[in-house]
């Protein structure tokens, strides 16, 4: 479906590839705008759009929304396309919940921790820190669990009708299971294990690092 959809995000950042997942399920078109909230004079310029200067921002025609939560909400009522909210009252319940346990408990360690300490940052030629990826494994355990528990229900995460709670996990563990002990992690939990498994096949997971412009 065509639309006039722009996401401003930065390339790096998960929940613009959060965004990105939720329309790229729901069968729209969009475009990418780079826009760096790490550079002073761009943060400043992002703030017209988000008082917080945060990423991502996603634009629809005249209507500007930020908040990641709030822009998949919107992606899912706003277009066509396959239902990413669960009509059962159940299922959507532990869609939410499932976001909730990876934005309050899951970002800090699993992408802060564990990703930018032990991939972002050799990447970027700077050194690992152990200590802070000993420290994130720890906390992402709990998370992880949690969220087996969740895929265990049979509710969600089953890897066949997506929701949102796929596209913030799938974000989310493409990153953390780039980390050797992150893949090892998800590995141990065997619903959450064969979600995973399908999910990273799918087009909106594979095509993360080709970002449209």
């Amino acid at each position: 479906m065509k639309a006039s959809v722009t996401i401003l995000g930065f390339r790096h950042s998960v929940y613009q590839r959060v965004a990105r997942i939720a329309l790229h399920e729901k069968n729209v078109e969009f475009r990418v705008k780079e826009v760096d909230p790490f550079d002073p004079e761009e943060a400043e310029r992002l703030r017209d759009l988000h008082p917080f200067g945060r990423v991502p921002v996603l634009r629809h025609g005249s209507f500007d929304l930020y908040e990641t939560s709030a822009i998949t909400r919107y992606v899912d009522a706003a277009f066509d396309g396959p239902r990413l909210v669960p009509e059962d009252p159940r299922a959507a319940a532990r869609m939410a919940q499932a976001i909730a346990v990876v934005d309050a408990y899951g970002y800090w360690p699993m992408i802060r921790q564990v990703f930018a300490r032990r991939v972002f940052a050799p990447n970027e030629d700077s050194a690992c820190n152990e200590a802070e990826v000993a420290r994130g494994l720890a906390a992402s355990r709990t998370v992880i669990e949690a969220l087996e528990a969740i895929a265990a229900d049979g509710r969600i995460l089953t890897g066949d009708a997506i929701t949102l709670a796929d596209c913030h996990l799938g974000a989310m563990m493409d990153y953390f299971t780039r980390a050797p002990e992150g893949a090892a992690l998800i590995q141990s939990q065997p619903h959450l294990d064969s979600w995973w498994r399908r999910m990273r096949a799918r087009p909106s997971i594979t095509g993360l690092d080709q970002q449209r412009r």
